[in-house]
């Protein structure tokens, strides 16, 4: 009487074993296909995904990477926007960075493009972002000091911005103001 139970009883751990053996390596394989994405992504390949709205957020968060890189802003931010809800306040404040990076990538555009109109509220927008982030994470020392970037690029577009009826060189007036490397922290 004892022996078919214990029988039962072993089948039965086999089979829950097997099961969650089968959904481990499952998981594994998911993770292995995110990982070669990212790569891909990370080397260059801009192939769009399938199923883009189903892929991990990882994945998603990697191609919006790879679009700015590309200067392909619209789609980036497209996708950017789209992980903005993510649970994860480290992902979240991660999304959160890169967005303020693709905002400050465009605000320099503009201002090296001398349209002063265009990039300032695109600075604010990167400062906005780069908030939101450390309100995430007050230890990101790349937003701390990306958003010190971002204020230091305001007041510069102000003043150049205000005298306008001289002639300067964009790059070197612009950028050869800011001292040294930003050390405050918010």
């Amino acid at each position: 009487m004892i022996r078919p139970l214990t029988h039962k009883l072993l089948i039965g751990v086999l089979l829950i074993s097997g099961g969650v053996m089968a959904a481990q390596l499952g998981a594994l394989l998911s993770i292995a296909h995110s990982n070669g994405l990212i790569a891909d992504f990370n080397a260059g390949h801009t192939n769009k995904l399938s199923g883009f709205g189903t892929a991990a957020p990882e994945v998603r968060l990697a191609q919006a990477v790879s679009w700015q890189k590309q200067r392909r802003y619209e789609e980036a931010l497209a996708c950017l926007n789209g992980l903005l809800d993510t649970p994860d306040p480290a992902l979240q404040a991660t999304v959160r960075y890169n967005l303020g990076n693709l905002y400050l990538a465009q605000a320099v555009a503009k201002t090296e493009a001398a349209a002063f109109n265009d990039a300032i509220p695109l600075a604010s927008l990167a400062k906005q972002a780069y908030r939101q982030a450390l309100a995430l994470d007050s230890h990101y020392w790349d937003a701390k000091y990306n958003l010190e970037v971002a204020m230091r690029l305001l007041p510069e577009m102000a003043r150049i911005n205000s005298e306008d009826d001289r002639p300067f060189n964009q790059t070197s007036q612009l950028w050869t103001t800011v001292p040294g490397f930003p050390r405050g922290l918010p």
